[in-house]
């Protein structure tokens, strides 16, 4: 009882902190002026040597052309997948002074992941989505699940895919870069499916007499402590029989991440419905082919030739993991055509989704709402 008397009185306090922080922010705002001032819904965004990852990757790409105003923004944009305390009381006051609102959206709660929670997930959300005076789908993926459980908008959109810079993001060859392949899976790991499944298939491939390795690259946080994460791993790793075969790097800076994608030769992407991993344009980019469950928004990033898909069920209610023994059968094909895939994988990214391109039509929004 007094531990919830005690949260209630802390979310309090925190709440009646940012009506005044916020009043103070937009009321502050410059007036007149020229040129997009945007600001992302957090005081710092993370340098590319610190250690993040999600959505607020996206405003590390942007805050170069368009640094991050604290006081005195024009435009307030936020994404989805990394909002602020309070979104709805830093809108109410931006609004107020005249400040345009964009929404970046990622994907939104459904049954299969979410359950009881919808609501509570998809609410501000909503809010966000029909406040907006633009709004950035992440894919079509994004806009489809977003009109199932947050509602159809009618309001200006765009889908724009999420970026990886070309000229960073480079491969170091398009051959094996060892006898033994490294596969690699990367990104935040939430699920516990979602490392069982790399894990399985590894086993799989080694017991058809394969010489492969795999790498996991990211945050443990299918459980709150991340310890226990890295125990129950090394637990899969064991019974499967795979333990000298599996490296755990831990999460990693977008500084560090071209190493990790140079080093390895293969991209798993396990997640069932993903919305639109980035860590799939950045190591498509680095020429990495990519073998994934095709589901959500990964089908329109990967397109035809530059990674195999495994099929499953199409399901808002329930995970439907890909067949490890499909997984692995994907992946010995893609070994058996290996530079083929990794020219195309490469190709893919250059093509479609260079940050430059994505940065030019950032700058057409913000300029074309500041118009308006």
């Amino acid at each position: 009882m007094f531990e919830s008397v005690k949260s209630f009185l802390h979310l309090s306090y925190l709440k009646a902190k940012t009506h005044f922080v916020e009043r103070r922010r937009w009321s502050s705002r410059q007036k007149g002026g020229d040129g997009c001032r945007v600001f992302y819904g957090h005081d710092h965004i993370p340098l590319p040597g610190e250690k993040a990852s999600g959505g607020i990757i996206k405003c590390q790409d942007l805050q170069n052309p368009f640094p991050n105003t604290v006081r005195g923004a024009n435009i307030l944009y936020l994404v989805s997948s990394a909002l602020p305390h309070f979104a709805p009381v830093m809108i109410r006051y931006a609004r107020e002074n005249g400040v345009k609102l964009i929404l970046n959206q990622n994907g939104v709660a459904f049954p299969a992941y979410h359950g009881k929670k919808l609501e509570e997930m998809n609410g501000p959300r909503r809010f966000l989505l029909h406040e907006a005076d633009c709004v950035i789908y992440q894919s079509r993926f994004c806009q489809e699940s977003s009109d199932v459980f947050v509602g159809c908008r009618e309001r200006p959109f765009e889908i724009l895919y999420n970026p990886v810079d070309v000229e960073a993001f480079v491969p170091v060859s398009h051959q094996l870069i060892s006898r033994a392949p490294t596969l690699l899976l990367a990104g935040s790991h939430h699920h516990y499916y979602r490392v069982l499944s790399a894990i399985e298939i590894l086993a799989e491939l080694v017991k058809r007499g394969e010489k492969i390795s795999l790498t996991i690259a990211g945050r443990l946080v299918w459980k709150d402590d991340d310890q226990v994460c890295v125990r129950e791993l090394a637990r899969m790793c064991n019974d499967l029989g795979v333990s000298d075969c599996v490296h755990i790097l831990g999460p990693y800076s977008q500084s560090d991440a071209v190493s990790i994608f140079q080093e390895a030769d293969i991209l798993l992407q396990t997640q069932y419905m993903d919305s639109c991993p980035r860590v799939v344009v950045e190591a498509m980019a680095c020429g990495l082919p990519i073998v994934y469950s095709h589901s959500g928004g990964v089908p329109e990033l990967v397109g035809e030739n530059a990674g195999v898909g495994v099929p499953v069920p199409h399901d808002w209610n329930k995970i439907h993991a890909a067949e490890p023994e499909q997984m692995a059968t994907a992946v010995s094909h893609i070994l058996s055509s290996y530079e083929t895939f990794s020219r195309a994988a490469r190709q893919r990214a250059v093509t479609n989704f260079d940050v430059r391109p994505w940065l030019d039509k950032h700058r057409e929004i913000f300029e074309s709402l500041l118009l308006s």
